[in-house]
């Protein structure tokens, strides 16, 4: 059985495989990294393997049984005194048996409660940690998203700007050919060709990079890329994103979880030094066991209790050991608490300042785009120089490329304060693609009793 997640993968990849030329947008980019990413599958799979907890904690509720067989040789003689003198007589027998037990635990001092409790707690921790690997795929899916398009931006805006510089070297060499000009304007315009050459070139390698980035997470290189928007900010102020943070995070509900399964675990310790008790059954039939030509039939069934009085010591110090792991744990929260906030707060703040650089550049722009016509006008009639127009070039290129910039980590911190509250989730951002079910595996295997394979279809 092939799983719907899967499904709805493979008709995604094979929609965006046949329709090369249609834009791929941000939506369809989360999809499949969402359906196809390694590190993705590798937390579901993690998830479900600790969902086998719970049926391991139940087991200890259930009989066992248990059926042993034994055959052998067994040879000897038997010596005795009669009124004819000493008799002897062979012994030689061949020995045989077959027993069947079963025990069924009454009481494990406490141990199958707390082992299951533990279990729950590992199972929705495991959740929770699969939820922040899913936010931590999905908002590095946002950034090389997003530093595909930046970086194509910039080796447009550089190559264009090789193309200007590549005239103007033209025309200052034809201006110094017939006397306006002197050959350090030459050298000069040379130079700033060569430099914007070099950008060039860094830019085209960081763009390959960030390619190379897009095809790891979502699983294929990246085609004709729509610019995103920003995602509309789950909370309204830097206060409320702390709280939502420090109650939603999943590495905080992680932590709670992983806390309460320690405490869980300190019953599961205790049971050790309590009172156990079970109900045996058992049925055998013994053959030439004493002597050959014999067979021994019977039932019976027996009840046991066990008291621990001492057992070295090792049951007490595993209990203390747990008592600390708890207290560990408890600290962990606090921690992971205090770490949710202040990354709610970077991620805030980071959104605002984003916001505010990319008002700021775009007034940057329009004011060099201004100075730069005026500069050039300026140099024809001889009051400004080549180098202030290639300054003034230069300063409205690294403009254009700081709103490129600019624009660009706007859109990730948007998800990156998503990601901080909790928020940025393939439910939370209505992606196109079946999802996963955390409960199909541990609903089809919490009251198993037996089977090898996988009950919901997978290998």
């Amino acid at each position: 059985m092939i799983r719907p997640q899967l499904l709805s993968a493979a008709a995604l990849a094979a929609i965006l495989a046949w329709a090369p030329a249609r834009a791929q947008t941000l939506a369809e980019a989360l999809a499949l990294a969402y359906a196809n990413n390694p590190t993705l599958q590798a937390a579901r799979a993690a998830l479900r393997a600790t969902d086998e907890n719970v049926p391991q904690a139940l087991s200890g509720w259930r009989p066992t049984v248990t059926l042993s067989a034994n055959a052998g040789i067994a040879e000897g003689y038997a010596r005795s005194v009669g009124a004819g003198g000493p008799v002897t007589r062979d012994t030689d027998r061949t020995p045989a048996g077959v027993t069947a037990t079963i025990v069924q635990p009454l009481y494990r001092g406490g141990r199958t409660e707390a082992q299951l409790r533990r279990a729950e707690n590992q199972v929705l921790a495991a959740r929770a940690r699969l939820l922040a690997t899913e936010q931590a795929v999905l908002r590095d899916t946002v950034s090389a998203y997003v530093a595909v398009i930046r970086d194509e931006e910039e080796v447009r805006l550089n190559r264009n700007n090789v193309t200007v510089l590549t005239r103007q070297l033209q025309a200052t060499q034809e201006r110094f050919r017939v006397g306006e000009i002197t050959r350090t304007d030459v050298a000069q315009a040379e130079s700033r060709l060569a430099g914007a050459r070099a950008q060039l070139a860094e830019a085209e390698g960081r763009l390959q990079n960030s390619r190379a980035l897009f095809a790891r997470l979502v699983g294929q290189p990246p085609g004709r890329l729509t610019a995103p928007q920003p995602v509309r900010p789950p909370v309204g102020s830097a206060e409320e994103a702390r709280r939502m943070a420090m109650t939603n995070n999943p590495s905080v509900v992680a932590a709670l979880f992983d806390e309460a399964a320690a405490r869980d675990f300190i019953d599961v310790q205790m049971a050790a030094l309590l009172p156990q008790a079970n109900l045996q059954a058992q049925a055998f039939r013994n053959d030439n066991s004493a002597q050959p030509l014999t067979r021994t039939t019977g039932q019976q069934i027996t009840a046991t209790i066990t008291v621990p009085l001492y057992q070295g010591g090792a049951e007490y110090s595993a209990v203390r050991q747990a008592r600390q792991d708890a207290q560990r744990l408890r600290q962990v929260v606090d921690e992971q608490r205090r770490l949710a906030a202040q990354q709610a707060n970077e991620a805030w703040e980071s959104l605002l300042a984003t916001r505010a650089t990319v008002t700021s550049v775009r007034a940057q722009i329009n004011a060099a785009e201004i100075a730069l016509d005026g500069v050039r006008r300026e140099a024809v009639v001889g009051n400004r120089t080549t180098l202030d127009v290639l300054n003034a070039e230069q300063e409205l290129l690294n403009a254009r490329v700081a709103l490129v910039r600019a624009l660009a980590n706007q859109v990730t911190a948007s998800h990156a304060l998503a990601a901080a509250v909790g928020r940025l989730t393939a439910r939370d951002l209505r992606l196109p693609v079946a999802a996963y079910d955390m409960e199909a595996y541990y609903n089809a295997v919490r009251n198993r009793w037996a089977g090898l394979s996988d009950p919901t279809g997978g290998n």
